[in-house]
């Protein structure tokens, strides 16, 4: 079975994944240079591609690992092979997105890039009243992996959280409740804080638009570290500039990257980085990959279910 790996891994790296598919003939192509040869080979690939339209040149995939969570464009119908399985990351990036979204509301609440501003032009001025997490309503638009391990820190913070997901699932124990996503039009405007965790597609596309940011209360924070896709730049830049809102952290844009000139940069009480909150910034993020990764090859070669097989008609996990 030839195993093309995408991923950017160091020699220990490589050798445990070639150790757990021996006598399977691998080859390690980063994806910004894997060519139509490459694609054409390779009947299971592990990683993501430069660009999911490349599965036309996967004549022979059996089965592809994406290393992230999302998979929008993946799951385009007749894109994957007749009989492929696609897997998804699922559970390696929730520790460290969810710290990004705490360090970036706890800024945010405690008024610190107006500080970084005061500081730049040497300017020694309190500015008032600051907010606090303990007591505050987050809701988290998104309760799999990434929203549970946000929700999980806000609540150790003293946070009320409450959870939307798809699918309604008993709450944990520090979670006020978890609702279906009919019921957030009667969520938000209880809402101090709404975190996004969503994937892209159809059917998250302006979860949060024009008519719910109105819902929202005065002073709301906005966090998104999902995909853009999933809130209306515009309506929210609006907001953001009108004072509607106590602030943004938006890891993701719509669109992205986001345009030099677009006036989001310059919303105030708002933080904008680079589709960076996960990544392989962490070394242990990669690392929790590669796992998956060694696993699945086991269990694939071994005949028995892959971990986060993904339902192609919805994208998520099953």
């Amino acid at each position: 079975m030839n195993i093309l790996v995408t991923l950017p891994l160091n020699d220990g790296q490589r050798a445990r994944l070639a150790a757990a598919a021996p006598g399977h003939p691998m080859r390690f192509v980063e994806k910004a240079a894997a060519g139509p040869a490459d694609l054409e080979w390779a009947q299971i690939i592990l990683g993501n591609l430069a660009d999911p339209a490349q599965l036309r040149h996967c004549r022979s995939l059996r089965w592809l690992q994406l290393n992230n969570a999302g998979t929008e464009g993946y799951c385009v119908p007749g894109r994957l092979p007749a009989g492929a399985v696609l897997t998804n990351a699922t559970g390696a990036y929730g520790t460290v997105i969810a710290e990004y979204m705490l360090a970036a509301l706890l800024a945010l609440f405690r008024r610190l890039p107006d500080y970084l501003e005061n500081q730049r032009g040497h300017r020694w001025q309190p500015l008032g009243f600051i907010r606090l997490l303990a007591g505050s309503r987050v809701l988290v638009v998104g309760f799999g992996d990434i929203g549970r391990s946000f929700g999980r820190r806000a609540a150790a913070l003293g946070a009320e959280v409450v959870g939307v997901r798809r699918r309604p699932a008993a709450a944990p124990d520090w979670v006020l409740r978890v609702y279906g996503p009919d019921r957030l039009d009667e969520l938000l405007p209880a809402a101090d804080v709404v975190a996004l965790c969503l994937p892209g597609g159809d059917a998250t596309r302006h979860t949060l638009d024009a008519r719910r940011i109105g819902l929202l209360k005065q002073g709301a924070v906005v966090l998104n570290v999902g995909r853009g896709s999933a809130v209306d730049t515009d309506a929210l830049c609006r907001a953001l500039e009108r004072g509607r809102l106590g602030g943004a952290a938006l890891d993701v844009t719509d669109p992205e990257p986001l345009p030099a000139d677009h006036p989001l940069w310059s919303a105030p009480n708002t933080i904008l980085t680079p589709h960076v909150s996960g990544q392989y910034a962490q070394p242990e993020t990669l690392e929790r990959v590669v796992e998956l990764c060694e696993e699945n090859l086991r269990r694939f070669f071994a005949g028995q279910p892959l971990r986060s097989v993904v339902d192609p008609a919805t994208g998520y996990a099953r």
